[in-house]
């Protein structure tokens, strides 16, 4: 089978390997029919984090056809259609009974990689998938595009809103432009904000995150990004912040715009020296946030969300590529000219 490997800096490439075979009871063969990029692939891509040459991919996004099952699978069987998060909750653990999945205690390989390929070996899968009524043949490209959101990118941003407590009628401000801060964007809509700030500098994105509900935008970075930012809440700040970058920037803008008492909830993939929670005592700023609970929020909402078009996050896909072309999904996200690069694996 195909699958793609992380070359070096700046190249990843496609290699033939064996096809993925059961090696646990709770492990599901699945059959790629999509898949993606990340934004958090790109870190190693850009040379920003030490990965090893001609190591496996760090995609962790897909959705496909069950193949085959271990023998302590009962919840899918082959032929299921299933959304294949990048978390691998077990359901009955203290954190995943709490709603924290990404942080399961029942295991240690809590994380998806190596999924931009034909094939994937899916581990404890018992509760962590989420089937899909019927096969992908029934749904529109666009649907599919969205259903693969419910893999991480559209769960990360509900993530994000959920732990900063987004009620109706909040002001909140998303930090970040990319795939996850406009997931970001239709959680907070999702969960009744009123006045949704996002913070792009591309045109483009600033179009999206006003599609998807933002009402005003701040380009500005800085203290002069905050001073605006902060003058679109009268001065007051945000009552909730989603910091969906991982930056220090983001992570210090975020905590400098919420008002007293808010709470910053964090997505973004850390990449921060140190940070400095000190400025956060004054206000009593609220830190959270984590890895997404990605099987709980689709099972509970998203899902149906997406099936019954309340929510339509799939066009964070802005640029199809084949399996071939995986080097130029990559560099295009790299590049900005895409949002979010779609993997078109198989039919």
């Amino acid at each position: 089978m195909k699958k793609a490997i992380f070359e070096k800096v700046g190249q990843m490439k496609l290699e033939d390997v064996e096809k993925p075979t059961i090696q646990a009871a709770d492990d599901v063969i699945i059959k790629v029919i999509r898949a993606c990029v990340c934004g958090s692939d790109l870190w190693a891509y850009r040379g920003l984090e030490d990965k090893a040459e001609n190591s496996e991919n760090s995609g962790h996004e897909a959705i496909g056809i069950v193949e085959e099952v271990g023998s302590e699978i009962t919840t899918v069987k082959p032929g299921d259609f299933v959304i294949a998060p990048f978390t691998h909750g077990c359901g009955y653990c203290k954190a995943c009974r709490a709603g924290f999945d990404g942080d399961c205690q029942s295991h240690n390989d809590n994380f998806s990689n190596g999924n931009q390929a034909e094939y994937i070996r899916f581990q404890h899968g018992q509760w962590a998938l989420v089937k899909v009524p019927g096969k992908p043949s029934d749904y529109s490209e666009g649907m599919l595009k969205s259903l693969l959101t419910l893999a991480d990118v559209m769960a990360t941003g509900y993530h994000a809103a959920r732990v900063a407590e987004v009620k109706p009628g909040d002001t909140v401000v998303v930090m970040g432009d990319g795939a996850v801060g406009q997931c970001g964007v239709i959680a907070a809509k999702m969960m009744g904000a009123t006045k949704i700030i996002s913070t792009s500098r591309h045109p483009d994105r600033e179009a999206l995150a006003k599609k998807f509900g933002a009402t005003d935008n701040v380009a500005e970075r800085g203290d002069e990004g905050v001073k605006k930012i902060l003058a679109l809440t009268n001065n007051e700040g945000a009552d909730a912040v989603l910091e969906c970058v991982g930056t220090e920037l983001s992570t210090e803008t975020a905590m400098r715009v919420g008002r007293p008492g808010s709470i910053v909830g964090r997505v973004g993939l850390p990449h921060t020296g140190k940070m400095d929670v000190s400025s956060s005592f004054g206000k009593n700023i609220i830190l959270g946030g984590g890895p997404a609970s990605v099987t709980t929020y689709d099972k509970e909402r998203l899902l149906k969300a997406v099936l019954d078009g309340e929510i339509n996050p799939g066009l964070v896909f802005t640029k199809s590529f084949s399996l071939d072309q995986i080097n130029d999904a990559y560099q295009e996200m790299t590049d900005r000219k895409v949002i979010k690069a779609l993997v078109v694996v198989s039919d």
